[in-house]
């Protein structure tokens, strides 16, 4: 499929199965266990609809969005996925420049297979960095300090994987560590010469993880990097204690990724965390979770107005962002969708999946007889559990300020 009669993510996830062996295609697109969750995170954003408004100048939109200081060009980024190296070589520098050129931000995972040196350079006013609290503090600390001296300064904690999933997709493909491919996976690979041919000139086997390399024993190959790594994290033992202490440790902004329990946020509000993305991990975590999506207006209410509240999983639309906007988050992540470019067609897939959403946006934008974001709200949605009553009514500052009442 030529990346010109892409219209959809869908169609990108459709490209990618297409080039990528199934263990490669289902590492990215599976969930945890039956993948109930995974397909909860879709269902609940089609709870809600957007109201429309006519009669309204909408022809100059914006989308706009100012975050910890910084304005961004739409309201999402590209949240962390470890080892997307394997889907092609250079992903995360790819998913990097793909970022800054549309003023987006990227927060790399921690288990990328690019330097945090080599993704700076690429995308310097647009890089976060994700971490998992390791079981090693003073490893922690250094990893820390690496990244504030190459000048990021937005720090992702990620809460949700205090224990390894039961992924089953991944079993039944024998996705493991090192990688072993069975006879099957060898002969779907070699139907699949576009990725093999990019996954054996990378050197085959498990790519190096280079922000734990310079922490492992000297001269490690990249498998037993893989090791040191799973060996730090999941971080199983982990408590407040140590969202205290990477508080302490970090001078910049400190986010918190996979709450989603009202009073967790509370209790990472007041030890002062700067933002939290609500999230279940894109369904990869705790089959049974709810979608974020459905605890957001929760959390918002339990945590007030001032914290910084963020949303990703399960975001496919425009519109899902919107939704996520109305209800109370200030931003919000993908990661399949890029995931998916990047796999089918390398960098101008990953700007194809964000000009898909940044378009849809606009659209459902002006739909909406909106100009702006700082215009939406619970007053543009309905909701089936309310028997689609409207869930608030406009509020002053959009009667006055808005296009609708020009």
């Amino acid at each position: 499929m030529k990346i010109d009669k892409i219209v959809t993510i869908d169609d990108l996830r459709e490209a990618a199965r297409r080039r990528l062996p199934r263990i490669a295609f289902d590492f990215i697109d599976g969930g945890v266990e039956a993948e109930h969750c995974l397909t909860r995170n879709r269902e609940a954003f089609l709870e809600y609809r957007l109201l429309p408004r006519y009669f309204a100048d909408v022809s100059k939109r914006s989308q706009k969005t100012t975050i910890f200081g910084k304005t961004y060009d739409s309201p999402f980024g590209i949240c962390p996925t470890g080892l997307a190296g394997l889907w092609r070589t250079g992903a995360d520098d790819m998913l990097a420049e793909a970022a800054a050129a549309a003023n987006i931000p990227f927060a790399q995972s921690c288990a990328s297979n690019s330097s945090v040196e080599s993704v700076v350079a690429r995308a310097p006013n647009n890089m976060w960095f994700q971490l998992y609290s390791t079981r090693d503090r003073e490893l922690g600390r250094r990893l820390v300090g690496h990244v504030e001296s190459v000048g990021i300064e937005t720090l992702v904690l990620t809460a949700d994987v205090p224990i390894a999933p039961k992924r089953e997709r991944n079993m039944r493909n024998g996705f493991t560590r090192p990688l072993r491919f069975k006879m099957s996976t060898i002969i779907d690979g070699l139907s699949r010469p576009g990725w093999l041919a990019g996954y054996l000139q990378a050197g085959g086997g498990t790519p190096m993880m280079p922000n734990w390399q310079r922490y492992a024993k000297e001269g490690a190959t990249p498998d037993e990097v893989a090791d040191f790594f799973a060996g730090q994290t999941p971080a199983s033992e982990q408590t407040w204690a140590d969202l205290e202490h990477y508080r302490k440790l970090w001078p910049g902004n400190l986010v918190i990724k996979g709450l989603l329990h009202p009073e967790d946020a509370v209790r990472a509000n007041n030890i002062g965390v700067d933002g939290i993305i609500v999230s279940n991990h894109g369904g990869r975590q705790l089959d049974m979770a709810p979608s974020p999506i459905e605890v957001l207006p929760l959390i918002r209410a339990a945590v007030g107005e001032k914290q910084v509240l963020m949303l990703d999983s399960g975001i496919r639309r425009g519109s899902d962002i919107l939704i996520a906007l109305c209800l109370g988050a200030q931003f919000c992540f993908i990661g399949r969708s890029t995931l998916y470019g990047i796999a089918a067609y390398g960098l101008p897939g990953a700007q194809k999946a964000i000009s898909i959403l940044r378009n849809e946006i606009d659209l459902n934008l002006a739909q909406m007889g909106r100009t702006s974001l700082a215009e939406i709200g619970p007053h543009c949605l309905m909701h089936r559990g309310s028997q689609f009553q409207i869930m608030a009514p406009e509020p002053a500052s959009t009667r006055t300020g808005s296009a609708i009442h020009a």
